[in-house]
């Protein structure tokens, strides 16, 4: 029951975090999207192009649960004082998520400032790749673009990293990713409908609301006084 809803709430995160998604990654959908000739099969080849960068992408995400996860794993072991701090801060990340896709807040953005460093080492290796020629050049973009600077990636792995398990964390943190795909497809196909969607703020605020009761329940305290 337990993983069933953990797996739910990353595919949440993932598809409520999708405005934001947009904001990152939608100029190299958008590049991508132009680099393909228009023709008969314009329409087939750019979903196989946006699939395979986003599958790249995903697979970053992967691998870094994979990483988190296996630190969350050995922490489980050692200090038990520790390790309910680092599930309060993976509460109250979950809390600031909410707080960010509601709009009420944008704590997360202040995260991203942390990925700086890794991201300059990565950012001349994507460059050489672009314009994408072929599946393979969009596969291999997107899983450098996984390792992008982002609150929401970020906030995600700290939660994930909680679930006791390195294969867990880096399964939550797939289908965060799988999350992501409606807003990352909609910005590369216009699919308008989804768009407005996930720029509705009565739906913004939902969403958001949802997440910061998760995020409170999580909360160790919390779980201490349920049955």
């Amino acid at each position: 029951m337990e993983y069933s809803l953990q797996l739910t709430t990353a595919l949440i995160i993932g598809f409520l975090g999708g405005t934001h998604c947009i904001g990152m990654c939608g100029g190299i959908t958008s590049a991508l999207s132009m680099a393909i000739p228009t023709g008969e099969e314009y329409k087939k080849r750019l979903l196989l192009t946006l699939l395979s960068y986003n599958a790249g992408r995903i697979f970053s995400y992967s691998i870094a649960g994979l990483i988190v996860g296996t630190f969350g794993w050995l922490l489980a072991d050692q200090s038990s004082t520790l390790l309910v701090a680092l599930r309060s801060l993976a509460a109250c990340l979950l809390v600031l998520m909410g707080l960010y896709i509601a709009g009420w807040g944008n704590g997360l953005t202040l995260l991203e400032s942390a990925g700086g460093r890794l991201w300059r080492l990565i950012q001349p290796i994507s460059k050489k790749i672009l314009p994408v020629k072929n599946l393979k050049g969009a596969l291999l973009l997107g899983t450098l673009w996984g390792w992008l600077p982002c609150g929401l990636v970020y906030s995600t792995l700290v939660w994930s990293s909680m679930a006791n398990s390195p294969i867990t964390s880096a399964t939550l943190m797939m289908a965060f990713g799988l999350g992501t795909l409606p807003a990352i497809l909609t910005t590369g196909l216009l699919a308008e409908r989804a768009s407005r969607l996930l720029k509705d703020a009565r739906f913004k605020v939902l969403s958001g609301s949802l997440l910061i009761v998760y995020g409170v329940w999580t909360f160790p305290f919390i779980q201490s006084l349920i049955p």
